[in-house]
């Protein structure tokens, strides 16, 4: 059974109230992985912060809990059925809604975060199925079944998406030739449109909402394709193909898991794809019709674990040579290496928060593409 520890609880002096309108979502504001709380404890004693309480009855998965302010909300799997759970920050349970279905094939549980825009709760199973929360009492709201409504097709490990919201319109992934990605009402689950993409199935993305002057665009990558779609309309403006696998060698797990969310910074999209291009710059047009490549980096391979950008540096892990690495995103060259294993990354308060894959947390200083341990 899997346990919760939030470490990251006892770093924080005070927590800061939030708009209740406000979308908490996967990695955090925009999702660049860089959270906003500060007066965070700059040094942690020589056996690691102290543990004030465990959760250990959600059941099993691989999501990170969502913060409101006053609550987080995770989702866990037991006995195949997915359940969303409520808790407040003394750890106490406020109520449990059961989704459906979970993905009970390669490893089994929950794999997708949960997407909170005011009053509701966006939240998605392995199988790929979308379910719309009351936020207060936890009923149900509305549902959308991945193959029935969507014909959506499954990658291998099964669906990991955490759902992205704008205005009145929650995206979401199905991977089906026509429902390839769709916009739906967020109040409904009506679609709003749906375009067909390459007809690839999902790649474990999040996607990422870019804002322009002229328009916004959804970015979210399939098994072989980063693609661009105008927000309000569905119409797909740009592409770039995973070109690591030829055509003739593409199938489920080969060269199709595009686990982490792309990063936009100054007019540049930037993301880290080990089992496709591995890292690279794209710069975007003004008029966000078109993308131009920049460079590429093919040491810096993460399949997972997230980037974050700050500066004129990104930060991430690896695969094929599991560091933790620092790139300058001017020239596209790697700056600095931790040997820490590959893991988790995020950002708050000028220091950095690495989950290993071992179950080792550490705490990073950074100054200029430069790594330290704490």
């Amino acid at each position: 059974m899997r346990q919760l520890y939030f470490l990251i609880a006892l770093l924080l002096t005070g927590f800061t109230a939030v708009k209740e309108n406000d979308i908490h979502e996967w990695r955090g504001r925009d999702r660049a992985g860089i959270y906003q709380e500060n007066n965070l404890v700059k040094q942690w004693p020589e056996t690691g912060p102290n543990e004030l309480w465990t959760i250990d009855d959600t059941g099993d998965g691989f999501v990170s809990p969502v913060f409101t302010g006053d609550y987080f909300y995770i989702t866990g799997e037991k006995d195949s059925l997915t359940s969303l759970y409520c808790y407040n920050l003394d750890g106490i349970q406020q109520w449990k809604t059961a989704l459906g279905p979970e993905w009970m094939q390669s490893y089994p549980g929950t794999r997708s975060a949960a997407t909170i825009a005011g009053d509701l709760i966006y939240a998605g199973t392995g199988r790929g199925d979308l379910y719309c929360i009351d936020r207060n009492t936890g009923k149900m709201v509305w549902s959308k079944n991945l193959q029935r409504d969507f014909q959506g097709v499954l990658p291998l490990h099964g669906h990991s998406e955490a759902a992205l919201v704008d205005g009145d319109r929650v995206f979401w992934t199905p991977g089906g030739k026509e429902y390839n990605v769709v916009a739906l009402n967020r109040f409904t689950g009506e679609i709003i449109w749906h375009n067909s993409g390459f007809g690839e199935r999902s790649a474990y993305n999040s996607p990422k909402l870019i804002r322009l002057p002229s328009k916004d665009i959804v970015a979210a990558f399939s098994a072989y394709h980063l693609m661009g779609f105008d927000a309000e309309t569905g119409k797909l403006l740009w592409s770039q193909e995973q070109d690591n696998y030829p055509p003739e060698k593409r199938s489920p797990g080969y060269g199709d898991t595009h686990s982490n969310t792309i990063l936009f910074d100054k007019g540049s999209i930037y993301y880290v794809e080990g089992d496709g291009n591995c890292t690279v710059r794209l710069d975007l047009s003004d008029d966000g019709n078109s993308i131009k490549e920049v460079w590429r980096n093919k040491r810096l391979d993460g399949f997972m674990g997230g980037a974050v950008k700050i500066g004129d540096y990104l930060y991430s892990s690896a695969s094929s040579s599991p560091n933790l690495f620092s790139l300058n995103t001017v020239t596209g060259t790697l700056c600095d290496s931790l040997k820490s294993g590959s893991g988790a990354l995020i950002a708050a308060d000028n220091m950095m928060y690495y989950y290993t894959q071992r179950g080792e947390m550490i705490l990073l200083s950074y100054d200029n593409g430069s790594l330290k341990k704490v």
